[in-house]
């Protein structure tokens, strides 16, 4: 009789496979990004700030988003014309804020967990570094045009 000889499975392969097909189920769905009436993913927005790689992301004329979550802001930078109107979605389970660096640019206040709020950009073009107060770790720029 041939002895047996123990085969190891690999698992983290399998794993990661796994996860990688749920992530991209999860950027099939969307959720509503406020009042706007336009609906988003914070999956979607995260895949488009990726592909920008380091070049400011600019959703073209619809709404304007910023995803928090995961204690970072989505896209971290982000591009809209002066004026317009910029929709914030907190997805994390702690408030967070929107705001300038400068004093009395833009300011959200507390946005509570699951709540989205709107702003608006600055009139004036240039860029425009903000934080969130509470978590002053969390960084972004707002560019405007």
């Amino acid at each position: 009789m041939p002895s047996r000889v123990p085969v190891r499975v690999r698992r983290a392969p399998l794993l990661a496979a796994a996860c990688a097909a749920l992530a991209l189920t999860g950027c099939s769905s969307s959720g509503s990004s406020g009042s706007s009436g336009t609906s988003t993913s914070a999956a979607a927005t995260s895949a488009s700030s990726s592909a920008s790689s380091s070049a400011s992301a600019s959703s073209g004329g619809g709404a304007d988003t910023i995803v928090i979550q995961n204690f970072a802001f989505t896209p971290a930078s982000l591009t809209v014309a002066a004026g317009a109107t910029v929709t914030v979605t907190n997805k994390d389970s702690t408030a967070h804020t929107v705001t300038s660096v400068k004093s009395g640019q833009f300011n959200t206040n507390d946005i509570a967990p699951g709540k989205t709020v709107t702003f608006k950009a600055p009139s004036a073009k240039g860029t425009y570094d903000y934080i969130c107060t509470i978590h002053q770790f969390m960084k972004g720029t707002l560019t405007v045009n």
